[in-house]
């Protein structure tokens, strides 16, 4: 039987077939059309960025870090080029121990440098390029180049490098800079300069290249760079150029820092040299010094264990931090104290029998059977400690503490480095805000007495007292010490000077300060003086006075005999001085630690000193500095040239308190 087809119904299908395919493939050519309107049309310019960004690459430029120059342009920090092997892990598709393996037989390589590298990827992102090898000659340059092919990842980069080309001299005034540590990158991401560090891998960690960061380091800049598809640079589109730190001229004559770097020898101790009149630091000493050179880089571990482990604490900045009983050098300050609060003259005196007793304690002169009578010039001249004794009685520790204080003692004077120590200036409310039981707290009239002499509470920095000897040289006036003199723009070398106008002014009358100078000036001059066998031939007139602080008690009954004293344990040597004595340019203050006699150790250093600035003349031996033996010293004063005094810091055990010898 024949099938009659209905083609009228298949004609139907065929066209709604027809139709849906049709309606279908208008469908899809719209959405085509939509999306290419979107894309091409709408987000143009988003994608047209993204594209360029694919293309452009924003590399910053970093800028060139500032000078330190000395007072006369002596170069003390600079920046020098250099070829660095720089790997990025996170472009290392290999074992990077094999890359390195690889690598080393092109390159030296040393475990030192391997195990450098492995410090850095943990202190750093894995994104960032980390230097292996520093410093790479033109032979390796090229060798890696000629392979460079074999190593993504792996490229060499021109680098800036800081140098300190005077090596340990003046580096706790400089200090140091060293690469950027993961915590310091936390605490520029948090700060307002953020940005501007983009690409840098180095910043101050001490000294002056630390305080004045943010000067010495510029503005970054940036390059736009068209890259290729393996990410490589191909040309540069556009250059924002970065602007080069700030120079920084400092006050230090840094021929003078030599001069007393060499003068101390392998002694410990401080010096500081001011200019009265601007506050310059002239010189800043602290020994032992250290190379800055092998911080820049990153220390290696044997270094840093001999630096950081060593009993001579080289890292130790002693004039900043270091506290010290001041010993006999307070002494010019009590007696003018005492003029300006009308509780001496001149003229008046005291009959010195040795010792001084209060409250069944015996206070103890250096001069067995003690200097006779005592007027202030003599008191000062041959350090009488027993005038000083009743002195600071009839005063009292407040008294004292309001007096001393505008001169700087125990307190900050601003010094343009950080972490600067305050010291102590004691006083009644003092105790009573160190001290918890009440028994403590108390202040015992016996506790002053010692405080007349430098001793008992009083601990100052070396900083301390030579700007209070530079205050008292100056006047009265006060200048704020600093060691950056000015700025200057790298550009336009414009200057700008820190401290352009004086702090303050202590109110004295000028023939209380005039009387104290006559007898600084007795103390170098006079033949009773306890600085006359180092300065009595100087050609210029000089102001001065010795000092000893005693490191440990002695029991009652027990005298000091440097001989069978422990080296660490032998008094700690003072001298401060100012120059010339009409118009002084010049004021020091210097501590040999366990140096002994002030007029033994610290003051030979000081007449170098004050040879070297005032006439030129420097030391015919460098490397050796004649110093005058405690037991060198005649007998007959334990004499005026030991006159003043190892000062003891209150009642010792048993009731008595030993004095000073300078």
């Amino acid at each position: 039987m024949t099938e009659l087809k209905n083609t009228e119904r298949e004609l139907y299908l065929f066209r709604m077939r027809l139709f849906f395919i049709g309606a279908f493939a208008v469908f899809c050519f719209i959405a085509l059309i939509s999306r290419f309107v979107w894309l091409q049309i709408v987000k143009h310019d988003v994608y047209a960025l993204q594209a360029d960004e694919n293309r452009i690459s924003i590399v910053p430029v970093v800028p060139n870090r500032g000078l330190i120059l000395d007072r006369n342009g002596a170069i003390l920090a600079r920046n020098f080029s250099a070829y660095t092997l720089e790997i990025t892990p996170s472009k290392i598709s290999r074992d990077l121990d094999i890359v390195i393996d690889e690598l080393a037989m092109l390159i030296d390589i040393q475990p030192k440098h391997r195990k450098q590298f492995r410090k850095l990827m943990e202190e750093s992102k894995s994104f960032e390029s980390l230097p292996i090898r520093t410093k790479l000659t033109d032979e390796e340059v090229a060798r890696f180049t000629a392979q460079r092919f074999r190593f993504p990842g792996v490229d060499i980069q021109a680098r800036l490098f800081r140098q300190y080309p005077l090596g340990d001299v003046a580096s706790h005034v400089i200090g140091y800079i060293g690469r950027i540590s993961q915590k310091d990158a936390e605490i520029i991401d948090d700060s307002e300069d953020g940005a501007n560090y983009n690409g840098t891998s180095y910043i101050g960690k001490e000294g002056l290249e630390k305080s004045y960061e943010k000067l010495l380091h510029g503005t970054t800049g940036f390059e736009e760079v068209e890259v290729s598809a393996g990410g490589r640079a191909v040309r540069t589109l556009s250059r924002t150029a970065p602007t080069s730190g700030k120079n920084l001229i400092l006050s230090v004559d840094i021929e003078l820092q030599k001069i007393i770097e060499e003068a101390f020898g392998d002694r410990r101790g401080a010096l500081v040299a001011i200019e009265p009149a601007t506050g310059d630091v002239l010189a800043f000493v602290s020994k032992p010094t250290y190379d800055p050179n092998l911080f820049v880089e990153g220390i290696d571990q044997q270094s840093w264990n001999e630096l950081n482990t060593s009993e001579d604490r080289p890292l130790l900045n002693r004039p900043l931090t270091g506290a010290y009983p001041p010993g006999s050098t307070y002494k010019p300050y009590m007696a003018l104290a005492a003029l300006e609060l009308g509780k001496r003259t001149p003229s008046q005196g005291i009959n010195d029998i040795g010792y001084f007793m209060f409250g069944g304690h015996r206070f103890n002169d250096d001069k067995p059977g003690g200097h006779g009578y005592v007027d202030m010039y003599r008191s000062i001249v041959a350090s009488c400690d027993p005038y000083y004794y009743i002195l600071a009685n009839d005063l009292g520790v407040d008294a004292i503490h309001d007096f001393m204080a505008p001169f700087g003692f125990g307190q900050k004077t601003g010094i343009d480095l950080e972490h600067e120590k305050q010291g102590v200036l004691p006083s009644t409310s003092w105790k009573r805000a160190v001290y918890k039981k009440p028994a403590q707290q108390k202040w015992y009239a016996g506790e002053t007495i010692s405080l007349g002499i430098g001793q008992g509470y009083n601990t100052f920095t070396p900083l301390q007292l030579a700007h209070a000897m530079a205050t008292l040289a100056n006047d009265g006036v006060v200048m704020k010490p600093h060691l950056v003199k000015m700025t200057e723009d790298p550009q336009s070398h414009a200057r700008t000077l820190t401290v352009a106008k004086e702090s303050a002014r202590i109110p004295l009358k000028q023939e209380n300060i005039d009387v104290i100078k006559k007898a600084m000036a007795g103390v170098m001059t006079d033949p009773s003086g306890t600085g006359y066998t180092v300065f009595h031939d100087a050609t210029y007139q000089a102001g001065g006075k010795t000092g000893t602080a005693q490191v440990v008690g002695l029991k009652k009954g027990e005298k000091y005999d440097a001989k069978r004293t422990a080296e660490r344990q032998r008094d700690h040597s003072l001298f401060i001085a100012f120059a010339p004595l009409d118009k002084p340019r010049i004021a020091i203050a210097v501590i040999v630690e366990n140096g002994g006699f002030g007029s033994a150790a610290a003051a030979p250093i000081v007449r170098k000193a004050l040879d070297y600035y005032l006439l030129g003349k420097r030391p015919l031996d460098k490397d050796k500095t004649p110093v005058i033996k405690g037991d060198a010293l005649t007998t007959r004063a334990e004499s005026e040239l030991k006159a003043d005094a190892e000062s003891e810091g209150g009642p010792q055990p048993g009731g008595q308190t030993q004095g000073n010898k300078d």
